[in-house]
């Protein structure tokens, strides 16, 4: 079975460290930090570019020689303010000290030295609906592909209303072959409302060998290395999800599941 579904391994300090190695792919890094006021943490982002995303709380910061004040302002994800993040590019170095306890995710890819570094929000950022129905969730595009933020990474939030689906109808983007897809592994870290429930996530293949349906609790990554990627919001749990896309390029094209390709065409 795939290891896909990661449970945090504390609930203070360093929580997630998602590596190209520990993932078994090329491309997308995820690391996740639970600090309480007054902690420091630091890192290189070596041949990296960072995205960091204060999901909760507030820190200080200084990155690539730059002091960059204090970033954050909601206490609570599912506030669903815009976040405060701060990209970084490789070659560089950071550090956040905490202001408040708060949850900071640091979201990695391959960089190439294509772009300052710079803050990110929340000026800029908007929620906006997308889907129908009980499709229907709101998102926090980060650093998506109209943002010109980044070489690699691609970075947005998700909020799903409880009784909803989302990243959904089913879709893969597994295949480098632009336009009609393109290659992205993807990470999902997800967050519950309240914080005792749980969601479902399930990652598979059109050929049926990759087939995992995941309940997901509070705090928990999901890993999609390929194949269709859907979740589901059980009536009376809201869901948030972080995700982090990266590949050979940095565009968003899929493809979507036969099954569903009437649902597509429908609510065109």
């Amino acid at each position: 079975m795939p290891d896909l579904l990661r449970k945090p391994f504390g609930a203070h300090g360093k929580v997630h460290e998602i590596t190209p190695e520990n993932a078994g792919w090329r491309y997308v890094g995820f690391s996740l930090y639970r600090l309480r006021k007054g902690e420091a943490v630091g890192e290189a982002t070596r041949d990296r570019e960072v995205i960091l995303v204060m999901v909760e709380g507030k820190a200080a910061f200084t990155g690539a020689g730059k002091d960059w004040g204090v970033l954050g302002a909601r206490m609570d994800v599912f506030e669903r303010t815009p976040p405060h993040c701060l990209y970084l590019p490789n070659g560089t170095e950071w550090e956040a000290k905490a202001e408040t306890d708060c949850v900071l995710a640091v979201c990695s890819a391959p960089g190439k030295g294509g772009h300052e570094a710079r803050r990110i929000g929340p000026d800029g950022i908007t929620l906006t609906e997308r889907g129908k129905g009980t499709n229907t969730r709101h998102i926090n595009n980060i650093a998506m592909e109209a943002e010109d933020y980044a070489d690699s990474l691609l970075v947005t939030e998700v909020f799903t209303p409880a009784g909803h689906w989302s990243s959904y109808p089913s879709h893969r983007h597994d295949e480098d072959d632009f336009p009609r897809i393109t290659y992205l592994e993807e990470t999902y870290y997800h967050r519950l409302n309240p914080a005792s429930g749980f969601g479902v996530q399930r990652v598979y293949t059109d050929d049926g060998r990759l087939d995992e349906t995941m309940a997901v609790a509070d705090g928990d990554v999901v890993l999609v290395p390929r194949g269709h990627h859907p979740c589901g919001a059980p009536y009376g749990f809201e869901m948030y999800y972080l995700n982090v896309m990266a590949g050979p390029l940095r565009k968003w094209r899929f493809v979507p599941a036969p099954e569903v390709d009437w649902i597509m065409e429908r609510d065109k």
